[in-house]
């Protein structure tokens, strides 16, 4: 259920291990090689420095400033300025922020040197780990500047969960409900109970947690540089990023993923794609996600603008991903005119996501 794998890139076949990293740091750290470490897990896990004390080590507070080109190119600086050179790797331990930043540092840094990548949250465990992408931000402008360069190795510890917050468990299973929706849903009952299981269950969390790698893989390696197929895996994205942005990051991601797949199934609906029934069927375990959560005030005008602003769009079309149904999604147009404005407004104002419709 959750066995090692590979994934095969084009740059390289990596591997992905469930392995504790207090057996994989010390055999695969050598002599020069610099990790890159989240504040919050050096504090959490003190024995990690303990495992590293004799290499460079850069402790960092995972913020989305951090993962700035500005602040990127100072840390860089640094590295090279220790001597590290290009038979050296990088150690990335940590969530998201950790990974765009060793990842893009990786990729830049003498047109490429190794890197591993040790993910300590349920979110990038499940999802961002594998599949290449680098994501650094631009000035105010989240997540445009990047490529696909993937680690060498992963290792995944499970050991990390036990400092997990609930809420980061929630946005954990939002990332990976949209991979089980893309995928297709046969029992969407059953689906719902290990949701709401998933929270007090360690089985049913990794059994979850391997089926939602499991359903990644297979998508990268036919379209790894996501210019087809793989676009469908944004079910969900730009409505959750435009969500993200504009309560100032207050919801975490996959929170606002599932929030987002909300929407786009609501519009899928009212253009006829699906039967709201459907709709309302999907909610039932979106909200096991969100159900502790408060959204705060929502400016339209806001969010049309940060929906305008999402990488994934075509010159100044808005694209986002729809659904005919469980397991049918594709890019489509989201038109700013009056009627989707007043969908969307009323889908926050009147807290829709709250209820059937």
């Amino acid at each position: 259920m959750y066995k090692d794998f590979e994934v095969k890139s084009i740059f390289r076949t990596y591997k992905t291990f469930f392995q504790s990293y207090v057996t994989a740091l010390p055999d695969r750290i050598k002599d020069g090689d610099i990790i890159i470490i989240d504040s919050n897990v050096a504090r959490l896990y003190p024995d990690i420095q303990e495992l590293i004390k004799s290499n460079k080590v850069f402790i960092i507070e995972a913020n989305e400033e951090a993962k700035s080109y500005e602040h990127i190119g100072k840390l860089l600086n640094k590295i090279i300025a220790h001597g590290f050179s290009k038979t050296d790797k990088l150690i990335g331990i940590g969530g998201g922020v950790i990974q765009d930043i060793t990842a893009f540092s990786s990729s830049i840094l003498f047109r490429g040197v190794e890197w591993l990548f040790f993910p300590t949250n349920l979110l990038t465990q499940c999802d961002s780990c594998i599949g290449s992408k680098t994501s650094v931000n631009c000035g105010e402008y989240k997540n445009q500047l990047g490529g696909f360069y993937p680690p060498s190795e992963i290792f995944i510890d499970f050991k990390f969960w036990d400092t997990i917050s609930t809420q980061e468990v929630s946005s954990g299973l939002g990332e990976m409900l949209h991979y089980f929706f893309v995928d297709g849903i046969d029992d969407i009952n059953k689906l719902q109970s290990e949701i709401s299981q998933a929270y007090d269950n360690k089985e049913i969390l990794l059994s979850l947690v391997g089926r939602s790698l499991s359903i990644k893989r297979k998508m990268i390696e036919i379209d790894e540089f996501d210019k087809g197929p793989r676009n469908v895996f944004n079910y969900g994205h730009s409505f959750g990023h435009a969500l993200e942005s504009v309560t100032s990051y207050q919801i975490p991601h996959g929170i606002a993923v599932a929030i987002g797949m909300d929407l786009a199934n609501i519009i899928s609906a009212h253009k006829g794609l699906i039967d709201i029934s459907l709709r309302n069927e999907a909610r039932n375990v979106f909200c096991e996600v969100w159900k502790n959560t408060i959204l705060p005030e929502v400016s339209i005008d806001e969010y049309f603008n940060a929906l305008s602003k999402d990488k994934k769009n075509e010159g100044k079309t808005i694209k986002v991903i729809l659904t005919r149904g469980f397991g049918d999604m594709f890019k489509g147009t989201l038109e700013d005119n009056t009627e989707i404005r007043q969908l969307i407004t009323e889908f926050f104002s009147l807290k829709k996501y709250e209820g059937d419709l």
